[in-house]
Parts: C-alpha cells; sequence; structure tokens
C-alpha cells in the first residue's frame, strides 16, 4: 500500500494564535531569533512560533507529508526550514471560480473538495483548525479509503495529545505502527 498522504495546514496547527497566553519563540532561524533572512515569508512575525521539535514528530508518523496550506511556496521556502523538512509537495489550489460542484453542502470548508482529489483514492490524514462535521461527513460519502480529518485547536497548535491521536488512528485504520 502507498504511504498514507498527511495533508498539514500552517496556521494554527504549526502556529499557534488567538489564545490568551504569551506564546513561545523559538530560536531557530538561520540567523538566530527566528530570523530567516530575506526569503519570502520571513517578515511574518509569527514564524518564531513554529516549533521546530515538531517537524521530527511529523515525519515519526510515517505518512507523506504534503502541504495543504494557503503559503504555497512560501511553506518551502520559510517554514520546511524550521521544521527540517526538504521541500514537500503542495496542494494546488483551485480558482473558486473554476468550482462546478453542485454537490457542495452549507458549510463544507473549501480546501475539502481539492484534498480529496489530491488525495486520489489515497487513504489520508488532514490535520488543519477550520475541519467540521460537515466535512467529516462529505468525505466519509465520498472517500474509499481511511480518511482522518483531524482539528487541530489554533489557541495550542500541535500538542502531545494530537500527536497519540494521530499515532493511533493510522495504527488502527492503516496499520502504520507508532513507534517505528
Amino acid at each position: 500500500m502507498a504511504a498514507v498522504l498527511l495533508f498539514l495546514d500552517i496556521d494554527g496547527p504549526l502556529i499557534p494564535f488567538g489564545g490568551a497566553a504569551p506564546y513561545p519563540v523559538f530560536d531557530d532561524g538561520p540567523g538566530g531569533s527566528g530570523d530567516v533572512g530575506d526569503e519570502p515569508g520571513a517578515a511574518n512575525p509569527l514564524l518564531g512560533r513554529i516549533d521546530p521539535s515538531l517537524g521530527p514528530r511529523l515525519v515519526a508518523l510515517h505518512c507523506e507529508l504534503v502541504w495543504a496550506s494557503t503559503w504555497l511556496d512560501d511553506a518551502n521556502a520559510v517554514v520546511a526550514p524550521r521544521l527540517g523538512f526538504p521541500p514537500l509537495p503542495l496542494v494546488d489550489w483551485p480558482d473558486p471560480a473554476e468550482d462546478t460542484g453542485t454537490d457542495t453542502p452549507a458549510g463544507l470548508h473549501w480546501k475539502t473538495r481539492p484534498l480529496l482529489a489530491r488525495a486520489a483514492g489515497r487513504p489520508f490524514v488532514w490535520v488543519d483548525d477550520e475541519i467540521t462535521d460537515v466535512d467529516r461527513a462529505w468525505v466519509s460519502a465520498r472517500h474509499p479509503e481511511p480518511a482522518c480529518l483531524y482539528r487541530v485547536d489554533h489557541r495550542t497548535g500541535l500538542r502531545d495529545p494530537d500527536f497519540v491521536a494521530l499515532r493511533r488512528w493510522l495504527a488502527r485504520a492503516v496499520g502504520v505502527p507508532g513507534d517505528r
């Protein structure tokens, strides 16, 4: 079986926002203090919130990582190096004007259709902070393989309990061992 796809959003899962407490700032950029130089997106003051320890933890899930974010090429230029990732594939978001779907229920996230198309029948995990039960039901009715639509709390980003839940789902649904 092909590796499970893991569609990864950035804002919310990797860059927490909207919480009451101050966020830690990680000194992980090439120039220190979160500075990544003149690369696109480098001026984003929230980049320092990306915990570099998340990179190895995501790799340890043994999935094929794919950016599912509106960061597009900036995801590889600015975010991937902070996590120790090589350039990852990007989801090619269609122009919203080109969406001809007639079975789109109210509340379906705009990413859901393109992610299902990108999965092309493969098992997948989608990690995002905007997933709803409408998305889960829509995917469940249209995707023949296991799919985990995992909502992360945007105020905290990915944390230990999230990794436990993802490893459990992967082990149960597709037989990916939790500790390789």
